[in-house]
C-alpha cells in the first residue's frame, strides 16, 4: 500500500503505544457485526483408533500388480478423516504442535501453490504427531473481500442487475448464498492432496468467532491511539471503486510512449521577446496528469536549467491559467528524458513524496472512476486514458508538443481483474505500525523468532525498519464493516452527509462493537448537544482482508478469550509456513499484531517456501500456457507422487521447477515401494495367520536389540541394514528438525532405492528360499521391521502408498498415521557396516567386469576372492552365497567360485588369462577370461575395433602431420588434436594386448 505516515506522531499517540501491549481488554459481547456465523467452535474428540491389535494383513495374490492411486487415495482419506486422525491425541504427551493453514481465497481454485505449502505443512504435521504431541493443523479459507465481491458482481451483470441496485443488505444476501454453494470447493482440493488438518475445527474469517476478534483488534488499536482517519495516497482501482494493497498490485514491463513537450515559463519583468527561456522540455508517460501539476523539477546540479530554479512555469490547458514554481531537487535524473520532470503530487507515489519535503499543494483530478473531475475543464468527464489522447492532439495543435517516442513502462495492474491501478490521493481509514514494529524487530534480533532461510530475516528487518502506515479501509460492502458509528444531530444532517458523493460520516464518531454499544457510547458523550434526536450511522468502508488474516493465528484458537481450551493448548503456535512473497503483507503483520493483542509471538518460526515454476524456470501463468494443474498431476501421476516431487525438489526458500520427468520418476517410485511390499508378502506365502501374527513380535524384538544383540543375533546382510535403517532414521529426523525436508526426503529415497531394494532385498532371496528354517524366519522377521520402519519415515511425504502397503503386511494397529516414529540414537554396528560395504565393492567389482566383457546376466561364472586378513576372510566366507547371489557367481561347479587367501596358481602362472582388480587394500578378485568370455568370438569383436581406432589414428595423425594445419590452427586446437592421438594411442594398445590374450586361450 503507497500509504504514508505522518511526519511525527502525536504526542498522545505516543502515550497510547507506550501502554499497547499492557492495556486492559474490554468486555467482549458475542455480537457478529455485519455477518453470519460460518463455523462451530466446539474442540473435538481425537483420534478413534486402535494402536495394539496385531494383524496378519493380506495375501499376496490380493494386491494387484501396481499401485493404484485413484480409488486409494479417497477411501484412505474418507477413513482417515472419519476416525478423528486429524484431530489432536488427547492422549498424547509431547510438546503441542500447531500450524495455522495460511487460508486460501474462498474464490480460490488449487494452484501449485497451494500445493506446495499444504504438502511441507502436511509433512511437517504427520511427523509431529507420528513423534507423539499433540498436534493441531488448523484449516480455513479467507473470504476475500475483492475477489468474491467481483464474482458476484459479475453473476448480478448477467442477471442485467448491479450492486448498487441490489442494495447493500441484499447483495451481503447473495454474497453469502454464493459462499454456501462454492466456498467449500478450495477445502475439498486440498482434501485431494492429503492434508491431514483438522476439519472439525474448520476457520472462516467472516466466522462468528473471528468476526468477533476482528473488532475487539480494531477497538483496541483505535483506543490507544493507533487507528486514525487521514488523506494519503494509496493504490486506487477505478473499476472496483477501492483501495487495494501492495499484495494486490502487479507490476509488468508493457511498450508505452514516453511524450515530450514544452512547458511555458512564465515571463518576467526584464525577459527578452527572444528569451531561449520561454519553454522548459518536459517528458512524461501521463501527459493526461499535467492538470493536476503542482510544480515542475529539475537537478540543481544540471547546468542546462539550474538558472530556472525559482522561476515559475504556465500549466498548459489550466482555466484560469495557473503558474507553478520551479524546484531544484537531487531525485531528479539529469539522463532520463529531458533531465525536467512534472510533478504531481496527487497522482505519482514519487510526486508525493516530494511534494511532502516541498510543502507542494496536492491535487486530484480524477473521480473514483478513473474519469477526468470538475478541475480538468473541458476534459472533464473523459475516461484518463481518453484524456491522454486529446491531451496531446491539443498539444500538438498548440505547438507545444515536441515529439513522442516508443518507451517500456512499469504498470501497476489490479491482480483482480487486470485493470491499470491509479495513485490516487484518499480519505481512508490507516493504522500506525511504527510502534508494532518494534517488539517485532526485537524478537528477530534475540532469535526468538526464526526465519527459515535465515537471508529471509535482513528483508524482514529491513522493511519492519522502514515501515509505513497501513491503509485498512476498503471501499467494499462483503468483509468486515469498520465498527465506527458517525454521530449527527438528527436524520434532516445525516442526510446531508449522504448528499453526493458523501458517505454519511462527520468529524463526530464514536467506536463500538454494535449498534445498540454505539447509541450508549454516544448519548454518554454527545447526549446533551444533541439530544433524542441524535442519529447514528456505520461507516460504509469495510476492513483490508489483510486485518483478518493478520489475526489468523490466535483468532482461530479462540482469542479475545484467553481461556479457550485450544488457546491455552496450542498458542502461540509452533511454526508458520508460507511463501517468502508474503514475508512482509502477511507475516510481518500476525508478528505485530500478535503482540499488540495477545503480548506474544504467534509462531517461534517462519518456514519460507519459493515460487513452483515451470520446468524452463518461468512463473506459471495461463498467457504462456505452461500452468500445470495439481489436480490433473494428481489424476494422472498421483497425490503421493506430487507430494514428494514438491518436497523434495529444492531447498527452503528456493523456487522450484517442476520437471514432468522427474513427477513420472516419483510416480516409479511409489510402485517400487509397492514392489517392496509385495516381494515380502510374497516371502510369506504359506504361513498361517497364527505365524504372522508371531512375525510381526519377532520383528519388533528386531528393533529392541542393542549394538551387541546386533552383532550378536543377525547375519551380515541383516546386521548392515538394520544398522543402515537406524542411521538413516536420525538423520531424516534431524533434518525434519532443520526444516530440510528435501534432504530427509531424498535420503529416505536413496535408504530404500539402493540399501533396502537393491541390496537387501537381493541379498535375502537366497536365505528366503534356502532350506534353513531358522534363517528364513530371521530374514522375514529382518525385512519385515526394516520395511514398516521405512514405511514410517516415508509416510509423511508419500501418506497413500506407504498406508496401503503397510496395511497389507502384518503389522500393530489400526493405520500408519499412527504409528510410533523410530526410536532414534539407537546401537548401530557398525563393523558389520564396513564388512557389507566391502562385500558390496567386491559385487560391483564383478559387475563391471560382466559388463566390460557383455556376459550375459543370467550366466554364472567363476571367480576367486583373495583376502589377506584372515578374519574379514572369515566374515566374507559366511556371506560366500550372498556374494555369489549378487554377482551371478557359479557356486554349482566345485571350486569355481572361492574366498581364500591364496592367489590362485593358475593366474600367477598365466596372468593374461585372468581379469584382476583390487578391490581394496588386502582384498583382490580373479576372474578367469575363459570363464566369462568366447574367445573366438571376443577375437571378432577386438579385430573389429582394432581396425576403426587404427583408422581414426591415421586421419588425426594426418592432420597434424600436415603443415598448414599446425600453422593456421589455434595453439589449443592443436594441443587437444595431440591429446586425442594420444588417448586413441592408448586405447589401440589396450586392444591390441587383449586381441593377443584371446587368442592365445583361442589356441588353448
Amino acid at each position: 500500500m503507497l500509504a504514508l505516515r505522518p511526519a511525527a506522531l502525536a504526542t498522545r499517540t505516543a502515550r497510547a503505544a507506550k501502554a499497547f501491549r499492557t492495556a486492559p481488554r474490554l468486555p467482549v459481547t458475542r455480537h457478529v457485526l455485519g455477518v453470519r456465523c460460518g463455523a462451530s467452535s466446539s474442540t473435538a474428540a481425537g483420534p478413534s483408533v486402535d494402536k495394539s491389535t496385531v494383524v496378519p494383513g493380506a495375501n499376496h495374490a490380493s494386491l494387484p500388480k501396481n499401485f493404484e492411486h485413484g480409488d486409494t487415495e479417497t477411501r484412505l482419506y474418507d477413513w482417515w478423516e472419519s476416525r478423528g486422525c486429524f484431530q489432536p491425541d488427547p492422549n498424547a504427551t509431547g510438546d503441542p504442535f500447531c500450524i495455522a493453514m495460511p487460508p486460501p481465497n474462498v474464490t480460490g481454485a488449487l494452484h501449485m501453490g497451494h500445493a506446495m505449502f499444504v504438502t511441507l505443512q502436511d509433512v511437517m504435521a504427520r511427523v509431529a504427531r507420528m513423534r507423539g504431541r499433540p498436534t493441531l493443523w488448523l484449516p480455513g479459507s479467507d473470504h476475500a473481500g475483492i475477489a468474491t465481491q467481483l464474482v458476484v458482481e459479475r453473476a448480478l451483470e448477467r442477471e442485467g442487475l448491479t450492486r448498487e441496485g441490489l442494495g447493500r443488505e441484499k447483495f451481503e444476501e447473495r454474497t453469502w448464498a454464493w459462499k454456501k454453494e462454492y466456498g467449500g470447493r478450495i477445502s475439498n482440493q486440498i482434501k485431494r492432496l492429503g492434508a491431514s488438518c483438522d476439519w472439525s475445527r474448520e476457520r472462516f474469517t467472516l466466522d462468528e468467532g473471528l468476526s468477533e476478534a476482528v473488532l475487539e483488534a480494531f477497538i483496541k488499536l483505535h483506543d490507544d491511539g493507533l487507528i486514525y482517519k487521514g488523506t494519503y495516497m494509496v493504490n486506487w482501482a477505478p473499476k472496483l471503486q477501492t483501495a487495494v494493497s501492495d499484495l494486490e498490485v502487479e507490476y509488468t514491463d508493457e511498450p508505452g510512449v514516453l511524450y515530450y513537450f514544452n512547458y511555458p515559463v512564465q515571463r518576467e519583468d526584464g525577459d527578452g521577446e527572444e528569451s531561449n527561456d520561454a519553454f522548459l522540455p518536459v517528458a512524461t508517460s501521463r501527459p493526461e496528469t499535467i492538470l493536476g501539476d503542482t510544480a515542475v523539477a529539475v537537478n540543481p546540479h544540471d547546468e542546462r536549467f539550474k538558472h530556472l530554479i525559482g522561476k515559475r512555469c504556465v500549466v498548459p490547458f489550466s482555466d484560469p491559467p495557473r503558474s507553478i514554481p520551479i524546484i531544484g531537487d537531487e531525485y531528479v535524473d539529469i539522463d532520463f528524458g529531458t533531465g525536467a520532470l512534472k510533478v504531481t503530487p496527487g497522482h505519482d507515489p514519487n510526486d508525493y513524496e516530494m511534494g511532502k519535503r516541498r510543502d507542494l499543494a496536492t491535487i486530484n483530478i480524477m473521480n473514483k472512476d478513473g474519469s477526468m473531475n470538475e478541475k480538468c475543464g473541458v476534459y472533464e468527464g473523459l475516461d484518463r486514458f481518453e484524456c491522454r489522447t486529446r491531451i496531446w492532439q491539443d498539444m500538438e495543435a498548440s505547438g507545444v508538443a515536441r515529439k513522442q517516442i516508443p518507451y517500456e513502462t512499469r504498470v501497476p495492474r489490479s491482480q483482480r481483474g487486470g485493470e491499470v491501478i491509479e495513485p490516487l490521493v484518499s480519505e481512508q481509514w490507516f493504522c500506525r505500525m511504527e510502534t508494532m514494529a518494534k517488539p517485532a524487530l526485537e524478537a528477530n534480533a534475540t532469535g526468538e523468532l526464526r526465519i527459515v532461510p535465515q537471508r529471509f530475516e535482513g528483508i524482514y528487518r529491513s522493511w519492519l525498519s522502514n515501515i509505513r502506515d497501513w491503509c485498512i479501509s476498503r471501499q467494499l460492502w462483503w468483509g468486515h464493516r469498520i465498527p465506527v458509528y458517525y454521530v449527527h444531530a438528527d436524520a434532516e444532517a445525516l442526510k446531508a452527509a449522504q448528499s453526493g458523493t458523501g458517505k454519511g460520516s462527520s468529524s463526530v464518531y464514536v467506536v463500538a462493537k454494535s449498534e445498540t454499544e454505539a447509541y450508549e457510547k454516544a448519548k454518554a458523550a454527545h447526549g446533551d448537544t444533541y439530544g433524542s434526536s441524535l442519529t447514528l450511522y456505520q461507516e460504509e468502508d469495510v476492513l483490508d482482508t489483510w486485518f483478518s488474516s493478520g489475526l489468523w493465528p490466535f483468532s482461530t484458537l479462540g482469542w479475545p478469550n484467553e481461556e479457550a481450551e485450544d488457546f491455552q493448548k496450542f498458542f502461540p503456535t509452533t511454526v508458520m509456513e508460507t511463501g517468502h512473497d508474503i514475508l512482509f503483507f502477511w507475516v510481518a503483520r500476525m508478528v505485530m499484531l500478535s503482540y499488540g493483542m495477545t503480548g506474544k509471538l504467534p509462531f517461534k518460526t517462519v518456514f519460507l517456501h519459493g515460487l513452483v515454476k515451470d520446468e524452463k524456470g518461468r512463473k506459471m501463468s495461463k498467457s504462456l500456457g505452461n500452468v500445470v494443474d495439481p489436480l490433473d498431476v494428481i489424476n494422472d501421476q498421483g497425490c503421493d507422487a506430487l507430494r514428494f516431487t514438491l518436497a523434495t525438489g529444492t531447498a527452503a526458500g528456493q523456487d522450484l521447477n517442476l520437471n514432468m520427468d522427474r513427477l513420472a520418476s516419483n510416480r516409479n517410485f511409489t510402485n517400487k515401494i509397492w514392489n517392496a511390499g509385495k516381494f515380502v508378502l510374497f516371502s510369506l506365502e504359506g504361513m498361517s495367520d497364527v505365524e504372522k501374527l508371531a512375525l510381526v513380535r519377532e520383528a519388533e524384538a528386531i528393533g529392541e536389540l542393542d549394538k551387541n544383540g546386533i552383532e550378536r543375533e543377525l547375519p551380515l546382510p541383516s546386521a548392515w541394514i538394520v544398522s543402515k535403517l537406524r542411521q538413516t532414521a536420525d538423520h531424516v529426523t534431524q533434518a525434519h528438525d532443520r526444516h530440510d525436508f528435501g534432504e530427509a526426503g531424498r535420503s529416505l529415497y536413496s535408504f530404500f532405492y539402493d540399501d533396502f531394494a537393491d541390496w537387501f532385498i537381493e541379498s535375502a532371496k537366497w536365505r528366503l528360499y534356502s532350506d534353513d528354517e531358522g534363517e528364513k524366519q530371521l530374514t522375514k522377521a529382518v525385512a519385515l521391521h526394516v520395511l514398516t520402519q521405512t514405511l514410517t519415515l516415508l509416510h509423511p511425504f508419500m501418506p497413500y502408498v506407504t498406508e496401503e502397503v503397510w496395511r497389507s503386511l502384518p503389522h500393530r494397529g489400526e493405520t500408519l498415521m499412527m504409528c510410533d516414529w523410530p526410536e532414534l540414537g539407537l546401537g548401530r554396528d557398525e563393523k558389520a557396516v564396513a564388512e557389507f560395504e566391502l562385500a558390496q565393492q567386491i559385487v560391483r567389482a564383478i559387475r563391471n567386469a560382466r559388463a566390460e566383457y557383455a556376459v550375459e546376466p543370467a550366466t554364472r561364472i567363476p571367480g576367486v576372492v583373495v583376502v589377506s586378513d584372515e578374519t574379514t576372510k572369515e566374515t566374507l566366507q559366511k556371506e560366500l552365497n550372498t556374494i555369489a547371489s549378487l554377482a551371478r557367481l557359479d557356486l554349482e561347479t566345485e571350486g569355481a567360485c572361492l574366498i581364500t587367501a591364496t592367489v590362485p596358481q593358475d593366474a600367477i602362472a598365466h596372468p593374461a588369462s585372468y581379469v584382476l582388480t583390487v578391490v581394496a587394500e588386502g582384498v583382490s578378485v580373479y576372474l578367469p577370461l575363459a570363464g566369462i568370455v568366447d574367445p573366438v568370438k571376443e577375437s571378432g569383436r577386438l579385430q573389429k575395433q582394432s581396425g576403426k581406432l587404427e583408422k581414426e589414428i591415421a586421419s588425426l595423425a594426418g592432420r597434424l602431420g600436415s603443415p598448414k594445419f599446425i600453422e593456421k590452427a589455434p595453439a589449443d586446437v592443436v594441443a587437444k588434436s595431440q591429446g586425442e592421438l594420444d588417448e586413441l594411442n592408448e586405447r589401440l594398445k589396450s586392444v591390441t594386448e587383449r586381441l593377443e590374450t584371446m587368442k592365445a586361450l583361442a589356441k588353448a
